[in-house]
């Protein structure tokens, strides 16, 4: 089918799709809503709770007043019903005065905010019948009428072809592809909803672990390094501390990879602080004693140069020659390091993705490390061990991620976790403040940065957006702490929308002390270590999953000061998971819990493959049920046929994706 057979579908709105990838109507059917608006259920006014998406009924309590301020326009009600009233607020919709008549009873869908003076009831819509309501990812410039509309028609026209053998569809109690499909879109109630949402959920993650475990069957003959006990025995001797437990532990699973003939691909987990790094290196040491060169790509320069400063105190001293080569080399500097490294004057390379740039050439890779997994896509991955002879790839990962789902996610590696951290390491102390405390936090701040320390402040925006929208911005705040209430010390603004010079340049200055504070989004997740750092303030911490809360608090606390979290919220049972623990694979399980595995890993990275269903259902049991089926399947000869017809699928799904995972 065409889009000219689609009403309402132009060439600018074809375009505005293409954009975001929908290059063919039959693809909208893929597409899944990101969530529903559902009036079948209402909920008593008494009950409403900030956070909430929900439907209510009420009385018009009262005559709508229209405002002007400030360029703005909005309507303002009170809407009650026999347990209560909520004040509701109508921004830039100033007809609404007209449609609220004072003592009619209407059916209304709303978001619940809390401000100073209670609860409010955002934009509310009218709703004329009780039903659920797919709500789709916005495209700008195609209403979300038209996108439904256009998708009940293809459900209609097209063909939903069964993916999944019939056998293991009785099996596991799973409606057929077009049923789901038609269910996810438009569902008929929360229950045909729930099972449409388990049958896609359970085709992609069995999918996606056939393709990734498929891959791991697939691993070459890689380079082999024939490591040994007192490779690792020179290595700790040479440092200033004594390794944990869990450090020797994974450092031998390690030896023993590099030492087998099948090439090395396996991801060392552990929490900010356990020693992934010195593990890293010791690999890269074992790696160059051998006779081998090592490679360690950084998702930022900033990172990069950090270990880069790291190496030169604990490789170079045991004759281990290290470079370091990023995309802010000029040609002179660039042309030395290629040679260097093409005739192997450098035993370890470090780097951005400078180092899978098409001018450098290895002249004996051995080993492969990439820092911070979950910032670099597959095809990134891959492209760096394309440089070599199938050499051992190490990726390293900050992020706590639960066992089951890592399993799943990164199926073609094996997994070392290093769940010890060194004695001594301070613990963040993290406590959820309200807004009437902000002064007193300013006055913290400035207390600890003229006892020499610095602080951060992150925000979930990078600019203002909606009026309604009680988020503060990035840019904002930086403004506000400048002129007002920290305008005595030196602050820097950084977000992922600048350049990336000037972003890696202001990290640079937060990091040699030139700024005191640094106002930023998330791009402080990860790769940012400033020892000195011993505040962490996260504004609409609300708006954040526990486990990207988690990792930012891990940007303080580096050092030897007394480091603070403070979660500016009001206090919930899900924020206080942090309050309670600093076990970052006991928040990450919570976030799971309550969040779902796509919700758990935010937006999709780059080179990742899309997981829709993922993302509106996947909690632990269903993660162990596709688990088992995919292992039973695999094992067992009486279900080869099924086998094959899945690998099949999974790999026209996932290559349609650009993902080439044979090679990973």
């Amino acid at each position: 089918m065409e889009w000219k057979s689609l009403k309402g579908f132009g060439p600018m709105r074809q375009k505005a799709l293409e954009a975001r990838g929908i290059t063919a109507p039959e693809q909208l059917l893929d597409r899944l809503p990101t969530g529903y608006k559902d009036t079948t259920a209402t909920t008593p006014i008494c009950q409403l709770a900030e956070g909430m998406q929900c439907a209510f009924e009420g009385r018009i309590d009262g005559p709508a007043h229209l405002h002007r301020a400030h360029g703005m326009t909005w309507v303002s009600a009170r809407v009650r019903d026999d347990s209560g009233a909520i004040r509701c607020l109508w921004f830039n919709q100033p007809w609404m005065k007209q449609q609220l008549r004072e003592g009619e009873s209407a059916l209304f869908f709303a978001r619940i905010v809390r401000r100073k003076t209670g609860l409010y009831a955002i934009n509310p819509s009218l709703e004329t019948e009780r039903r659920i309501t797919p709500v789709y990812a916005q495209i700008p410039g195609v209403p979300q009428k038209l996108i439904r509309d256009a998708t009940s028609s293809m459900l209609d026209a097209c063909e939903c072809r069964e993916t999944l053998p019939e056998t293991l569809l009785r099996r596991h109690q799973l409606c057929g592809r077009a049923q789901a499909l038609r269910q996810a879109h438009f569902p008929q109630d929360v229950q045909a909803l729930s099972q449409a949402k388990r049958r896609l959920a359970f085709e992609e993650l069995l999918l996606f672990q056939a393709a990734v475990s498929g891959a791991a069957l697939e691993r070459p003959l890689g380079t082999r390094i024939p490591c040994a006990g007192e490779d690792a025995a020179a290595f700790w001797q040479a440092q200033p501390y004594a390794p944990t437990g869990a450090q020797q532990r994974v450092l031998q699973e390690i030896f023993a990879d590099l030492a087998a003939p099948t090439a090395m691909a396996r991801m060392v987990q552990g929490d900010v602080g356990c020693g992934k790094t010195a593990i890293a290196f010791a690999a890269l040491f074992a790696a160059a004693r051998h006779g081998f060169q090592g490679a360690l790509m950084a998702p930022t320069e900033v990172l990069a140069v950090q270990h880069m400063r790291s190496a030169e105190a604990l490789l170079a001293p045991l004759g281990v020659r290290c470079g370091l080569l990023t995309g802010k080399l000029n040609a002179a500097g660039r042309r030395e390091a290629h040679a260097a490294i093409a005739e192997g004057r450098w035993d370890v390379v470090i780097g951005t993705h400078a180092l899978i740039s098409e001018g450098v050439q290895y002249a004996r890779l051995g080993l492969v490390v990439t820092d911070e997994q979950h910032r670099f896509g597959v095809r990134q991955r891959t492209q760096l061990s394309l440089k070599g002879e199938s050499p051992n790839v190490l990726v390293m990962s900050a992020t706590p991620i639960p066992r089951t789902l890592a399993l799943v996610l990164y199926g073609d590696l094996d997994i070392s976790v290093v769940d010890e951290l060194p004695p001594g390491r301070r613990e963040v102390r993290t406590r959820i403040v309200g807004e009437e405390k902000r002064e007193a936090l300013y006055a913290f701040i400035e207390k600890e940065v003229r006892s020499g320390a610095q602080a951060y402040v992150v925000c979930p925006l990078v600019e203002d957006s909606l009026p309604e929208d009680e988020c503060v911005s990035a840019t904002q705040r930086y403004e506000e702490l400048r002129a007002g209430p920290l305008r005595a010390l030196r602050i820097g603004l950084v977000h992922g929308r600048m350049r990336s010079a000037e972003k890696e340049e202001t990290l640079r200055a937060f990091e040699a002390g030139e700024l005191d504070v640094l106002v930023a989004t998330t791009v402080v997740e990860v790769g940012v270590n400033v020892p000195n750092a011993s505040v962490m303030v996260v504004e609409n911490a609300e708006r954040f999953g526990l486990a990207q809360l988690h990792q930012l608090r891990g940007r303080v606390g580096r050092g030897e000061r007394e480091s603070w979290c403070f979660l500016m919220a009001q206090p919930n049972e899900r924020l206080r998971t942090l309050v309670e623990t600093s076990d970052g694979f006991a928040v990450a399980k919570r976030d799971l819990e309550l969040r779902g595995a796509g919700e758990f890993f935010g937006t999709r990275q780059h080179g990742e493959p899309r997981m829709p269903a993922l993302m509106l259902c996947a909690d632990a049991a269903l993660l162990r049920e596709t688990q088992d089926a995919w292992r039973e399947i695999r094992k067992n000869p009486d279900f080869r046929v099924e086998a094959e017809v899945i690998v099949r699928t999974a790999r026209r799904r996932f290559e349609k994706e650009g993902l080439d995972l044979a090679k990973n």
